[in-house]
């Protein structure tokens, strides 16, 4: 895996997307634990394969891996995550948290919250979350949260549309940051923004499980909706989100007063007819 720094190039053509700078993001970071470095990568499938790759190989937490342009991006459940070069952030943290594996699940949720906090107060929107962990503007996907263990690792990649077109959005029900402010966003700042708010939950948790339930759920917009869950099996329950358990799962009550906790599935807040 090569991630050495590739040469900053002081000019650009696309006034509207300009690249980001690593050496200045982690001058910028260094301040700020975990994390110990940003390396900015031009293309890759993946910045989460190369994390998990780095991790496996005995790299220290603290790590970040961005790419400006990601091929084989993924999302939860196997989906594609699509995204023109230089148009969102997509990147990746590798982390080695020392807290019980049975809490570790709320780490992506923890950060999650984190990011739509971060998002929120950078650009001055109402960013929530649909569980388990994408982050919606009005009702649409701006971008989305997918954590993956190795050993004592978790690497969590993010991915958010930031200066995406709406004939770039491979979704109706998507969205990016310019086409909810009306205005361009800076990545740079808003990576920055990102990775402090993220770094400063991760070094004050303590495994602590109730206390990232209760951050998280500050966010959610799924509880309390009327929902469908396309369930692995391609079963499909509907009822009323209740609430998120102790271990992160959601509580779904159907309409005969039956609940059921999902640890897995595609949720669609339903809207009211």
């Amino acid at each position: 895996m090569d991630l050495a720094p590739r040469p900053e190039r002081p000019a650009y053509t696309d006034l509207d997307r300009p690249p980001l700078q690593a050496r200045a993001l982690t001058r910028a970071i260094l301040a700020a634990p975990p994390w110990r470095e940003v390396h900015v990568l031009q293309s890759v499938a993946s910045t989460n394969d190369l994390a998990v790759t780095a991790a496996r190989a005995g790299q220290a937490e603290g790590m970040v891996v961005v790419a400006e342009h990601q091929t084989g991006g993924r999302g939860r459940l196997d989906r594609q995550w699509v995204s023109p070069p230089r148009a969102g952030l997509t990147f990746t943290v590798l982390l080695r948290p020392g807290v019980a594996p049975a809490v570790r699940p709320w780490l992506p949720m923890l950060l999650a919250a984190c990011a739509a906090e971060a998002v929120s107060a950078r650009c001055d929107l109402d960013v929530s979350l649909k569980w388990p962990n994408d982050l919606l503007v009005g009702g649409r996907k701006v971008g989305g949260v997918l954590a993956e263990s190795t050993g004592d690792a978790v690497v969590v990649g993010i991915g958010i549309n930031v200066s995406t077109r709406s004939d770039e959005l491979p979704r109706d029900d998507a969205t990016s940051l310019s086409l909810e402010t009306a205005r361009p966003v800076d990545r740079g700042p808003l990576l920055l923004a990102l990775l402090r708010a993220m770094g400063s939950a991760y070094v004050h948790w303590n495994g602590d499980a109730e206390a990232a339930r209760s951050r998280y759920l500050e966010r959610c917009d799924t509880v309390g909706r009327a929902v469908s869950v396309l369930l692995p099996g391609n079963a499909v329950l509907a009822g009323e989100a209740t609430d998120v358990d102790a271990t992160g799962r959601l509580v779904v009550t159907a309409p005969d007063g039956v609940t059921t906790a999902v640890s897995a599935g595609d949720v669609v807040h339903v809207r009211p007819a």
